[in-house]
């Protein structure tokens, strides 16, 4: 998402608030925001930067690259030098000699240590990185009183650079620095976690982890009723977007932003009714079928990282799978012809790249709009036989046109009648929930339940072998008397293995989830419920 189309995220910033404001109290929490690509991490950073002014805590965003630790060491030290000078009232140049000549009438001692880095730099010498570099904001403190805030964006290229000792020596400086404040962030989820909990597990200057996670659905309507305000008018083609974009900010701005423009740009040229649905079909073409197009460029940039590797092709067959539906494990495997460890090498090769996610037997590709190219552009372009492109895109066109009419079909049924369909397609396979792992039961039999109460209305009942799922299903807030009422309707069945779920579409009230917890009645969410459909390649449920 661009700087200068912010949207929301306000618990994000209070939490930076928060943490770098006590930097001068004496209570310093180091931080690590991770979350997917295009999640808008960096737009949280830039956000709070443009509003942050505080003349006694030196901030400083340093983009992290894959670059030798000389280009690495000068870039540092010029971002230091001119945030530390950013409020002297000089006009500033991106120029490194100039910034440290500006730089040595405040802080000589700190000057010195940089000069003489830089000499060693020019000789070639080996710096210890860590150390020497990271050292240097101390330095500014025991000079001028200053505190400093380093954000490192994407951090982990770090370890392009070679250093050896890398983790160990920033360590230490972690537990030892005491007015340095450290905000990472990151891409590569996976991999952040294992450095976190294995490398820089520390008893002091350990990371408070901030997960950024797409807008919501509430938070995505939000945004296109903002930007795209003519699209309350239908509302099924709204609910669609937020759908299919998964609630990813930059996505969400680039489909609003041009289905915008189409549909202006048409009305104002041929004065044409709107249709709307034909709008966002031409649209979606544009973007992710034409080789122009932005998000066609992206992914195809995006998976060359997967064909220059030696198993290129099984990396791109196993996306192609889990992206048409196809994505247990071993259901893979059959397809594929891979025996369990060949089949595991490649499997975790995609989960360290943050590719793919794995929920118990389920794999699911993280970017749901990659997966839909992957899906419906980029095989199809594979098996054509011709070089005329005609053919492929009628039949993207009809693809996308039939995923939509699919997600307005599946809206306009009751959810008691989507959650039925959704547990007939259970087979005894096992997902994670909620840091669980559940048995979806293969039921014999899936029926309707109504109940008695003035707010408890419907629900279902799943048989099995071995369990019976008792589940109600409340479109409104759930309270602590529905669990009661709840818990009293189960004991009418007779079983020694029951699950009590209650679905509903509101966030769960804490007393309400306490309560459940007492009555071993599991909560779930309109989130929790989007998770199963997702495993399912169902419509999502959007309220």
């Amino acid at each position: 998402m661009r700087r200068d189309k912010f949207f929301d995220r306000h618990n994000y910033l209070e939490i930076l608030q928060k943490r770098i404001s006590s930097l001068k109290e004496g209570y310093r929490q180091n931080i690590a925001i991770i979350g997917e690509e295009n999640v808008g991490k960096t737009s949280i950073v830039y956000k709070f930067l443009d509003r942050f002014n505080d003349p006694m805590i030196i901030t400083v965003f340093f983009e992290v690259r894959a670059e030798s630790y000389q280009d690495f060491s000068r870039r540092f030290i010029g971002a230091l030098l001119y945030n530390f000078l950013s409020n002297s009232g000089f006009p500033l140049k991106e120029d490194l000699d100039f910034l440290l000549d500006k730089a040595s009438a405040y802080i000589p001692n700190t000057a010195g240590k940089i000069r003489s880095i830089l000499s060693d730099l020019s000789k070639r010498k080996k710096i210890n990185i860590i150390t020497d570099l990271f050292g240097l904001p101390e330095s500014i403190h025991q000079e001028t009183g200053k505190f400093s805030v380093l954000f490192l964006d994407e951090f982990h290229n770090l370890e392009s650079m070679g250093v050896k000792n890398l983790y160990r020596d920033w360590g230490k400086l972690l537990i030892l620095q005491k007015n340095t404040l450290y905000v990472i962030t990151s891409s590569m989820i996976f991999k952040t976690r294992v450095i976190l909990s294995k490398q820089l597990s520390l008893l002091f200057g350990n990371f408070e982890v901030i997960n950024v996670e797409p807008f919501d659905i509430h938070t995505s309507g939000r945004y296109l009723d903002c930007y795209l305000p003519g699209l309350k008018a239908y509302p099924g083609i709204k609910d669609f977007i937020i759908s299919f974009t998964g609630g990813y900010p930059l996505y969400l701005e680039l489909v609003s932003k041009a289905l915008l423009g189409r549909v202006e740009g048409r009305i104002q040229l041929a004065g044409e009714k709107t249709d709307i649905r034909a709008y966002l079909a031409d649209t979606l073409e544009d973007m992710l079928f034409d080789t122009s197009g932005v998000l066609n460029q992206r992914f195809s940039n995006y998976i060359k990282r997967f064909l220059d590797s030696s198993a290129g092709n099984d990396y791109i067959s196993i996306l192609y799978l889990i992206s048409s539906g196809r994505n247990r494990i071993k259901e893979i495997s059959h397809i594929l012809r891979k025996q369990n460890k060949e089949m595991s090498l490649r499997v975790n090769y995609l989960l360290e790249l943050d590719a793919i996610t794995r929920s118990g037997d389920f794999l699911r590709v993280n970017d749901r709009l990659f997966a839909y190219w992957m899906r419906f552009v980029y095989r199809e372009k594979m098996r054509s036989l011709s070089y005329d492109a005609r053919n492929q895109k009628e039949k993207f066109r009809g693809s996308i046109e039939e995923l939509i009419q699919e997600f307005l079909s599946q809206s306009q049924k009751p959810l008691v009648s989507r959650v039925s369909e959704l547990m007939q397609m259970f087979e005894d396979d096992t997902m994670q929930f909620e840091r669980k792992k559940i048995r979806l039961c293969h039921f014999r039999e899936v029926k309707p339940l109504n109940f008695n109460y003035r707010f408890l209305k419907s629900g279902l009942l799943g048989r099995c072998s071995d369990s019976l799922w008792i589940m109600a299903i409340k479109p409104d807030t759930l309270t602590e008397q529905d669990i009661a009422d709840f818990s009293k309707e189960c004991k009418k069945y007779h079983h020694k293995s029951q699950r009590k779920i209650i679905v509903t579409l509101k966030e769960v009230d804490p007393n309400a989830r306490l309560r459940a917890l007492e009555e071993k009645v599991w909560t779930w969410d309109l989130n929790s419920l989007n998770q199963i459909f997702d495993l399912f390649s169902k419509p999502r449920v959007i309220a």
